[in-house]
């Protein structure tokens, strides 16, 4: 039977049938063909290798004339923009030709056509198998370093076919050889191939084998060299000289009297001791044991530093060092004002979730400095492998703790504040999941018996102030947030970074330039404007790099004092500026603002629609998924209510196209319904939605208006962009009390239930 196919070319990676791959793509074209895949081919793929892996762009008349269909197991977006995709491989297959997809030029289609198995001699088949599965027990007994799991998994396996893949799957062959075994039909022949290449192995396991021997000779060698220099320490006892490792092991022995360590740590640290005192210098072992010895002494069993009880030092140290954040300022004090009146209570557990550059990382350390507590941070972003964060078994060379404990033992402190940067960030893989190793060492009622993989001895983490930081709340595993307290630090106002800018950062200036502050001096106007038009982001760290640059500038050139900054200065010394007042210059018939939230904070992305004259609409804007079901959502609204609009029906079929911008930026979630709407309600009644006006919000397909997250960065996005209106869902309301009076004063606010509302409103 021949059937069609999308085809997936993996260079210098072989599939076979009944093997799982796992697979990260990060290409536009293997993108498309896994989704056109999953939406038109029942998740089914075509799997092919190219003979010439190294070829960018290998001709369709060098693909190979047999692939593997496989079957897409699954499909998730990482954070990086990439796709980690599982294929099972279900089947060789004949591809009689390639050619491109009618629907989409980057898709590479492939006819197909099933494989009619060679039908083999009973007896030759069995044989093959026997040999096969005699000589791969064999081959693993002969090689430690192969599992023996794989007897189990064969022993049911009576198909030759399926037993020859399995066996290629782990085998450790070339690229070539499994390229030719995927390509051989024929189980009896790939059989063969495989059992020469297995008597291969075991043929280069007897010479190594015949290798260590003779190392063994050599070895027995350095074996009598040992024996002399033991005697000569043996004589240099007896004059009374010590030896080095004798000379440590008094040092270690004597740091035991003098320091306080728990008595099952002295126990541990003794028998270990002994143990180094037994082992050859020259045997690798001994420093294994002196660096597991070393990292015993040099943790702070039971050194801590004293808290600073008195409040409102603390209140003025946070507040020194920065603007706002009023709510975990808050939290700090309560947890000091608790701690006095009970000081066995659990330290809380704080996430501080903001964009980028709003302060997390920084105020984390200024809570340290204020509480007298030592200070370390641990960044977990992109972080794959719990041993990272539980260590290493100390039976293996290089072994050492993870990144918890080794923060101890450089902050010599063991109730210091530990910043855990980007849990949001945090990958789960075949080596681990982090979370859930997370979720241990942040868990009070577990903590206090925290054991390191290679301590294997319990360290009390309880007295530890844990602070985590990320950007995106909806990113943090659900079991991790459900254990933590969770602060957000919003997107600042204009004012806001004016305010942080007189404050803190220009103060840092004239300090660090060694400037008095009369010789420069800036003005709340030119303040502003650099704000305005020379930074867009949710936290201060642009406007901070840009003062600094202008201010160097300054310095430099202009000699003449005092100086004010004035916007001809300004131009001079940062050019023109990168950033308009307006978001969308160009505004006409089918325009309109949504109100969204991206990796930076709170955004205002303006949606343009037009008709065309192609056969069929269009969507761009680099949409996920929710939002392109957004689309069709409000295109059936205004079909089924055109008389409600007074639309005419001739119009609504007219093909249209609507697109985000900037198309650059992934984007995805639930807030571009009311936009949506709008932007085509405007195109087809030819008018104009005012451009200061935005909106936020998704809807049902009778009109009715859903609530939406991120609430404040959203207008705070629409406040520094000057929007005077803004229409939000009616389910928000109770949000708005966090909104800053500042935004609510400025800017008109109306709260909507149904879509109706809106049109009453703009049209």
């Amino acid at each position: 039977m021949k059937y069609n196919l999308p085809a997936i070319l993996l260079k210098g990676l072989i599939t076979l049938p009944d093997q799982e791959i796992k697979l990260e793509i990060n290409n536009k074209y293997s993108k498309k063909t896994i989704e056109t895949s999953r939406r038109e081919y029942s998740g089914k793929v075509l799997v092919v290798c190219p003979k010439n892996y190294k070829e960018e762009e290998p001709d369709v008349s060098d693909l190979p004339k047999v692939g593997v269909v496989a079957e897409v197991i699954s499909s998730v977006k990482l954070p990086n923009g990439n796709d980690r995709v599982v294929l099972k491989g279900i089947k060789r297959v004949a591809a009689i030709k390639y050619f491109n997809s009618k629907k989409s030029r980057d898709v590479l289609l492939s006819k197909v056509e099933d494989i009619e198995l060679p039908k083999l001699n009973q007896k030759e088949k069995e044989a093959s198998k026997r040999k096969l599965t005699t000589l791969l027990r064999k081959y693993i007994k002969s090689n430690p370093s192969i599992s023996n799991s794989i007897l189990a998994q064969i022993s049911h396996v009576s198909n030759l076919d399926t037993l020859t893949d399995m066996i290629a799957t782990f085998m450790p062959l070339s690229f070539s050889k499994k390229l030719d075994l995927m390509q051989e039909i024929n189980s009896n022949k790939r059989a063969k191939i495989l059992i020469e290449d297995i008597m291969v192995e075991l043929e280069i396991i007897a010479l190594e084998n015949k290798i260590d021997e003779d190392l063994k000779k050599e070895l027995d060698n350095q074996q009598k060299e040992f024996i002399l220099k033991e005697k000569i320490k043996f004589i240099k006892k007896e004059l009374g000289e010590k030896s080095g490792k004798e000379v440590e092991i008094d040092e270690i022995l004597s740091e035991l009297d003098n320091k306080d360590y728990p008595e099952n740590i002295k126990s541990r640290i003794i028998k270990e001791t002994k143990k180094y005192e037994m082992v050859s210098e020259i045997s690798p072992e001994s420093s294994m044991i002196k660096n597991y010895i070393d990292t015993l002494l040099n943790l702070p069993w039971n050194k801590s530093t004293q808290d600073e009880k008195d409040i409102k030092e603390v209140e003025k140290k946070l507040n020194s060092t920065h603007y706002g954040l009023s709510d975990i300022k808050k939290r700090i004090v309560e947890f000091l004002y608790l701690k006095k009146i009970n000081p066995d209570i659990n330290t809380p557990i704080l996430c501080l979730v903001g964009p980028p550059g709003v302060g997390k990382s920084t105020f984390a350390s200024s809570i340290a400095s204020a509480l007298n507590r030592k200070f370390i941070k641990i960044s977990v972003g992109g972080l794959n492998d719990s041993s990272e964060l539980l260590g290493h078994r100390k039976t293996y060379v290089g072994s050492a703790p993870g990144k918890i404990i080794n923060a101890y033992a450089k902050c010599e402190s063991n109730n210091p504040l530990i910043l855990i940067d980007e849990v949001d960030k945090m990958v789960k893989d075949y080596k681990g999941d982090p979370a859930s190793t997370l979720l241990d060492i942040l868990d009070i009622n577990q903590n206090k018996n925290f054991v390191d993989n290679y301590l294997e001895e319990p360290f009390d983490l309880s007295k530890t102030f844990f602070i985590l930081t990320a950007n995106n709340i909806y990113n943090i595993p659900p079991e991790l947030r459900d254990r933590l307290e969770i602060i957000e630090l919003n997107s600042y106002t204009e004012f806001d970074k004016e305010n942080i800018a007189k404050k803190h950062i220009l103060p840092r200036l004239y300090d660090l330039y060694k400037i008095n502050k009369n010789d420069i001096t800036i003005n709340n106007k030119e303040l502003r404007m650099i704000i305005n038009s020379y930074t867009k982001e949710p936290g201060v760290r642009d406007l901070e790099r840009i003062l600094d640059t202008l201010y160097r500038k300054v310095i430099i050139n202009e000699t003449k004092k005092p100086i004010i900054i004035t916007d001809k200065l300004i131009n001079k010394y940062l050019g023109k500026p990168e950033y308009e007042q307006l978001i969308f210059s160009n505004w006409k018939v089918g325009c309109v603002n949504c109100l969204a939230c991206t990796y930076g904070g709170g955004e205002v992305l303006p949606v343009e629609m037009c008709f065309v004259n192609s056969a069929s609409p269009s969507i761009t804007g680099l949409l996920g998924e929710s939002m392109k079901e957004s689309i069709y959502v409000i295109n059936s609204y205004v079909s089924s209510n055109l008389d409600t609009f007074k639309i005419n029906e001739e119009d609504f079929k007219r093909p249209m196209h609507i697109h985000f911008l900037d198309g650059s930026t992934p984007k995805d979630g639930s807030s571009a319904g009311l936009s949506a709407v709008t932007v085509m309600l405007s195109l087809l009644k030819n008018k104009v939605v005012p451009r200061n006006v935005a909106m936020t919000g998704e809807m049902t397909l009778s009109g009715n208006v859903l609530k939406i997250g991120m609430l404040k960065e959203k207008l705070i996005a629409a406040y520094n962009a000057k929007i005077k209106k803004v229409y939000i869902p009616k389910a928000n309301e109770a949000d708005l009390d966090d909104i800053p009076d500042i935004i609510k004063n400025k800017m008109e606010i109306k709260l909507v239930s149904d879509y109706i509302e809106i049109y009453n409103d703009l049209f």
